[in-house]
């Protein structure tokens, strides 16, 4: 007869948002064990499974942390209470939560106190008395907790199935998959897995059962705004639909988004280990990269599975086409479904897809060696060559315009490349090849079409660098540290390392334009000596500048950017990955024009 062997979930604790898959594991009647599904209208010899998912509410209300959402709370702000300010944002774990967060939590203080009237009397009344530490009260009773439910009517179904021990268990599902809610915000759940007869209906024997952890909610980062880098002091402004409402311009994203392969407890053991599931990871960067509106998206570490069934499926149902390009696996050796590599979405409204260009380094260290090395050589220098990195290239056709009425009709086209260069930092020999060869495939686009150039990925090389210098410069000096080592003689002659793309990097923009509050912040935020941000990623390991977004300048004008993040925005005890944001990588963002030759 069928049974079940045993039931699981891989994450401990429910999200707000993260769909739930149990892993069930059966015995089918011929002794055979499987994790396939029985249904109702499959049984196999006279039986099914049957799913359901319950929330247990307890008589007794819990309130969960707001800088901890796994922990309950113990403390709530005083001044939330009577400013109004959100009842889940006053929470806290532990008088050390509470002091920990104090900078960043009386912001919300802050903006409340100018909101409250213009007097003031109220709000030295509500604010006057916080000190370093603020002012909290003890939760010592479900009494003093609020009611975690959306208003004053609870939203929980009207009917209750059982009710035990001052707990009441309401079915809030009937299919394996399972996703929390708002409403079951501390609350646990319970999954129930029954074999069921299928001609009676009635259950066959005892139902395996799984309790979760508390649900939490999903955090939320604070967002990121369009700044305009003409000197305006006003953040961008978004049309009905998301994006930056001014005609004729279009968006770019570029995005290294942590291949879930890499994403390991041993690495990053500083972030929650429900945070760095994938299941939460990839509904919270959806969540994430979908928010920017972008029009064109350039994403690297995609995983070649998760590529395949989640980001393809997921990003069309917002209108975008993906294309996708996977490394090459000569040093993987792996499962070839978790080889990353870089994909690069476009909204279809928007654009149109011309053409694709593939780039395998690894081809191009072939035809290398076998041009200009010996026989003997060849094995120790692809040894070292072969990285299985990729670039992808795409040609798209812009759906919109903005040439002129002395230009009616003209197709505007605008090449997309898209990588990620990750050599080990030993190796800097290869990397500045490897990008080096991705500009010689750029340059003879550009000869053969006269068409605006976006660069973008990540290139694991810092401002200054070498790779950085002949991406941003055109060159790199023959005295330049990092052509110390080149046992090979990929670098030489140095002379060779040129192009003559006009390539500028978008966020240098921030230094080179206007005044005003908003980009003197992201001036701020800037590295004063190379003009790019402090900061693209940001470990307990590392922190510094890794990704860029260059274009040429003869051709494109950047008309705004996503405001970086500064330190104090990841909390100073915060590293990446972290609950609110699911790379070590952070996004940049820009809003780009297309400007006709001769006319800047």
């Amino acid at each position: 007869m069928l049974s079940v062997l045993r039931v699981h979930l891989p994450s401990d604790i429910p999200i707000v948002g993260c769909e739930l898959t149990p892993y069930v594991l059966l015995r089918r009647p011929d002794q055979t064990v499987t994790t396939d599904d029985v249904f109702e209208f499959a049984p196999l010899e006279g039986h099914f499974l049957r799913y359901k998912w319950y929330r247990i509410q307890s008589d007794k209300k819990v309130a969960v942390c707001s800088i901890h959402p796994s922990e309950q709370a113990t403390l709530q702000c005083l001044g939330c209470v009577k400013a109004n300010i959100p009842v889940a944002k006053s929470y806290h774990c532990s008088p050390k939560c509470f002091s920990n967060a104090w900078q960043h939590h009386r912001v919300l203080h802050d903006r409340a106190a100018s909101a409250v009237n213009e007097n003031g009397n109220e709000e030295e009344e509500l604010f006057g008395r916080f000190n370093s530490s603020g002012s909290a009260a003890s939760l010592s009773g479900s009494a003093s907790t609020p009611s975690l439910t959306n208003g004053s009517v609870p939203l929980y179904p009207a009917a209750v199935t059982q009710r035990s021990g001052g707990e009441t268990w309401f079915e809030v599902g009937r299919n394996k998959r399972y996703t929390p809610t708002a409403d079951d915000i501390g609350h646990v759940l319970k999954f129930e897995c029954a074999v069921v007869d299928s001609e009676t209906k009635l259950p066959v024997g005892h139902a395996n059962t799984i309790l979760t952890s508390r649900v939490i909610p999903a955090p939320s980062p604070s967002p990121r705004g369009l700044i305009p880098v003409n000197g305006a002091d006003l953040m961008g402004h978004l049309d009905s639909d998301g994006r930056v409402s001014s005609s004729g311009t279009f968006t770019v994203l570029s995005y290294n988004i942590l291949s879930d392969a890499y994403a390991t407890n041993d690495i990053y053991s500083y972030c929650p280990s429900w945070a760095l599931s994938w299941p939460y990871r990839r509904q919270n960067l959806l969540r994430e990269i979908v928010g920017y509106r972008a029009d064109i998206v350039c994403l690297q570490e995609v995983q070649n599975d998760h590529y395949e069934e989640f980001f393809a499926p997921e990003l069309d149902k917002h209108g975008y086409l993906g294309l996708y390009k996977r490394k090459t696996n000569e040093v993987y050796i792996g499962n070839t479904n978790t080889i990353d590599g870089c994909a690069t979405f476009f909204r279809r409204d928007r654009f149109s897809h011309v053409k694709k260009y593939e780039v395998e380094f690894n081809k191009a260290a072939q035809s290398w060696t076998d041009s200009q090395l010996p026989s003997a050589q060849k094995k120790t220098a692809l040894n070292r060559l072969f990285k299985d990195n990729v670039a992808l290239i795409m040609v798209l056709e812009a759906k919109f315009s903005n040439q002129g009425v002395d230009n009616p009709g003209k197709r505007q086209l605008l090449c997309v490349a898209n990588t990620h260069v990750n050599v080990h930092q030993d190796l800097k020999d290869v990397k500045l090849w490897q990008v080096h060869t991705l500009l010689k495939g750029l340059e003879k686009i550009a000869a053969s079409a006269d068409i605006p150039m976006l660069v973008c990925g990540d290139f694991n090389s810092a401002p200054g660098s070498a790779p950085h210098s002949l991406l941003a410069m055109g060159k790199v000096d023959p005295l330049h540290p990092d052509l110390a080592a080149d046992p090979l003689g990929i670098l030489r002659p140095n002379s060779k390392l040129v192009h003559q793309l006009p390539l500028v990097s978008a966020y240098s923009s921030f230094a080179r334009m206007g005044v005003g509050l908003s980009l003197g912040q992201q001036k701020r935020r800037l590295d004063p000596t190379t003009n790019e941000p402090l900061f693209t990623n940001c470990t307990r390991d590392f922190i510094g500048t890794l990704d860029y977004i260059f274009y040429t300048a003869d051709s494109l004008t950047v008309e705004s950017l996503l405001e970086l993040l500064d330190e104090e925005s990841l909390r100073k005890d915060t590293a990446l990955p972290s609950p609110e944001w699911s790379s070590d990588h952070i996004a940049l963002l820009a809003e780009f024009r297309c400007t006709p030759r001769g006319r800047r």
